[in-house]
């Protein structure tokens, strides 16, 4: 007999209240029993909104299955529901085998306990004998790189810490399926590889990841299967290429702003923070989020930093609409740049004096770094788009590609050695004509 999906999805559904939940006071607290006792409305729930709505799949062990949508999609609600954390309004999902979920960063860690500690209650909670953690902590600490804050509390790591800490015992303790959610969008460049590195040896080994991620480059380069959400629908389930594609589409007109402004609480172990961010026009000339080709734009940041930081750094990818990456802004780019270390708001401002985007849509990914961390990653930062113009003054005439270049053309025809008269006649009739 055939072995079954180990992980079946069949018309699942997660609605929330909107409103005020929960109570401040007694009275509050039992007037509302006593309502919901009597079949009254609320008056503090103020409507509905389903975060999923009847969505089904399957995934076949060894698959490694990509889901992408924009912010507030579905995309976290569905694999906490996968993860058992919270549990669906309808429908149902099947999963078997043992799950090892990453969806924050520490998830599941107690913050008074040390690293080691952690690492052995996480294993236990996986079902891991204490023998079999034995055997797996070396390998987990080595690919954490913090053996020497292995027996420090955690509450004491930075994020990076915490992260590669959290991802290294997901991975290394053998379950059959692993759920990653944007977690390697902090940590550095080389740790991310480790990780993207380390969940192909999973898939590889037969076992199954559903992975959660805005870098459409790891998307397509990793998962053999890819799902589009969008307001908790699925729009698209099939190839990573396409499924990319579908991704970008479902961007509408009104995505199209050029800002970016910090939703996410301040974590008390950020020292440093990404605020807000915006694309314009250099001389103000453009509507916001859209220029025309060739137009002189600006990109401005503000950062924000708790502590001095020393060697901080700001880059910006920027890609397009197939996630192909056509540039990179970096402040190491400018070697007249200092930037000093200090505590305080950072404002910096990218004067591009001439792009050469063609037209589309492109999509800004903003990393806030020291050289040696990795401090905030935003992968969809902001979106924009490039007009059609007679940037080439040819009438408008489109030409392929994914930059547009200042030409300046010449030609000649060279003498045929053996007509040569007739290649100097030929000459004279094309200077002529031009």
């Amino acid at each position: 007999m055939s072995r079954p999906p180990i992980i079946e999805v069949n018309n699942l559904g997660k609605r929330y209240q909107l409103g005020v939940i929960g109570a401040t006071t007694l009275r509050d607290s039992l007037s509302r029993t006593i309502n919901r006792f009597r079949g009254r409305e609320d008056a503090s729930i103020q409507g509905e909104f389903w975060a999923l709505k009847d969505v089904s799949f399957q995934v076949e062990p060894g698959e490694v299955l990509g889901i992408i949508g924009r912010n507030g999609a579905g995309k976290s609600t569905l694999l906490k529901v996968l993860s058992r954390i919270t549990e669906p309004t309808e429908g149902r999902a099947v999963l078997r085998g043992r799950v090892a979920s990453l969806l924050e960063v520490g998830t599941g860690f107690h913050p008074e306990l040390t690293g080691r500690e952690n690492t052995f209650l996480n294993g236990a909670i996986l079902g891991m004998t204490h023998a079999e953690i034995v055997g797996k902590l070396d390998a987990i600490v080595d690919f954490a790189g913090i053996s020497q804050f292995l027996d420090t509390p955690v509450k004491r790591y930075s994020s990076g810490m915490r992260v590669r800490l959290a991802f290294a015992v997901a991975a290394h303790l053998d379950p059959e399926i692993l759920i990653i959610d944007e977690v390697l969008a902090v940590g550095d460049a080389t740790f991310q590889q480790k990780c993207l590195g380390k969940i192909g040896e999973v898939a590889r080994s037969g076992r199954t990841v559903l992975f959660v991620s805005h870098n459409m480059a790891a998307i397509q380069s990793f998962c053999t299967r890819v799902q589009v959400i969008d307001g908790g629908r699925q729009l698209f389930d099939g190839p990573p290429s396409e499924g990319v594609e579908q991704y970008y589409r479902s961007f509408s007109s009104e995505d199209i702003s050029g800002r970016y402004a910090r939703l996410r609480p301040i974590d008390h172990h950020d020292s440093a923070w990404i605020a807000t961010a915006h694309i314009s026009a250099c001389d103000n000339s453009s509507a916001q989020g859209e220029f025309q080709a060739g137009t002189p734009v600006a990109i401005e940041v503000d950062v924000v930093a708790r502590h001095p930081i020393t060697g901080l750094q700001l880059g910006i990818g920027i890609e397009n609409s197939r996630g192909i990456r056509v540039c990179t802004l970096h402040t190491k780019c400018d070697p007249r740049l200092e930037i000093r270390g200090s505590a305080g708001k950072y404002h910096f401002r990218c004067a591009l004096d001439s792009p050469v985007l063609a037209p589309g849509t492109y999509h800004a990914r903003i990393q806030l770094e020291t050289g040696q961390e990795l401090m905030e990653l935003i992968e969809s930062a902001f979106n924009f788009r490039i007009l059609k113009s007679d940037f080439f003054q040819n009438g408008g005439k489109d030409v392929a590609g994914v930059a547009l270049a200042t030409q300046q053309w010449t030609y000649r025809l060279e003498e045929n050695a053996s007509s040569t008269g007739a290649s100097q006649a030929l000459s004279h009739e094309l200077a002529a004509t031009h």
